[in-house]
């Protein structure tokens, strides 16, 4: 079965962010996803994944912003969603995931998802060839620091309908991405849900891409809310059954909205999906 880890950003948001992590301990848990830790001090956030025997496997470098109060208010703008493809930006794209860096360093978190931007709905603003040799040149940079502290960079196609304008939308053009900046430590957190939204055909997806090794992570919604995995029309079971027969060892984050929304105990109460799968799986 593969390794579940829980978005503390999405789920248990019926509590309040600190209470967070010992119900994800406690519903069975041994990983966690940050998408915004920098409000919150590394002493802190150390605290509650030590106290909870929590392991930190992927934080999102910042959207935009420098500091704590930039970073919150370009999570806060739609307009905002990563300066990495944006030409311009790169003295703030530098800013943001040296701080990522540092996070990531401090909290023993192994990956940094950065985020591509949106691009103008002017064509001539930004062309998609600038930003294209923006995002490489960008990562480039961040990939070669990383890779001195021993974390890997990852990159997310994401669909237009919930993030019009987003500059990467498909696995190929990911993947591409990969080749063109050459460097090792650089692979694709494969959202299974935006997948299925632009590509489809999950399955054939993950056949050719695991064995490629530069799939760092994956994460999982159901489709086409975006609710617990197993309410709509992705059939998760077989694909956790075919993760496991291609070998995939890395995380399975688990990025949704509880159906239940703030409800008390929204989160948990949804998890039956959870424990279906830590009773076995179908053979392929």
């Amino acid at each position: 079965m593969p390794q579940f880890a829980a978005n503390l950003n999405w789920l248990y948001t019926e509590l309040p962010f600190h209470q967070r992590f010992e119900a994800a301990a406690r519903d069975g848990f041994s990983a966690v996803e940050l998408m915004s830790p920098y409000s919150c001090p590394v002493a802190e956030l150390k605290a509650l994944l030590v106290a909870n025997a929590l392991e930190l496997v992927l934080l999102n470098a910042p959207p935009g912003g420098t500091d704590a109060a930039s970073i919150e208010a370009a999570w806060a703008s739609p307009g905002c969603r990563g300066t990495a493809c944006l030409p311009g930006h790169e003295a703030e794209f530098a800013a943001g995931f040296a701080l990522a860096l540092d996070y990531a360093q401090q909290l023993d978190c192994p990956r940094i998802h950065v985020m591509a931007g949106l691009l103008p709905e002017l064509p001539d603003v930004v062309t998609r060839e600038a930003a294209q040799a923006a995002y490489v040149a960008n990562l480039r940079r961040a990939a070669a620091q990383a890779s001195r502290a021993g974390v890997d960079v990852l990159i997310e196609p994401i669909n237009t309908r919930d993030m019009p304008g987003y500059f990467l939308n498909r696995q190929d053009h990911a993947h591409a991405i990969l080749d063109e900046v050459g460097a090792e430590n650089l692979k694709v957190q494969m959202d299974l849900y935006h997948c299925q939204v632009v590509e489809g055909d999950l399955a054939m997806k993950l056949r050719r891409y695991v064995p490629t090794g530069r799939i760092g992570h994956i994460q999982i919604a159901g489709a086409p809310g975006r609710n617990e995995p197993d309410l709509g029309e992705i059939n998760y079971p077989y694909l956790f059954a075919l993760l496991d027969e291609l070998g995939y060892g890395g995380w399975v984050g688990c990025e949704y909205k509880p159906v239940r929304g703030l409800a008390p105990g929204a989160t948990s109460d949804g998890l039956g999906w959870l424990a279906e799968a830590s009773r076995g799986m179908p053979a392929l």
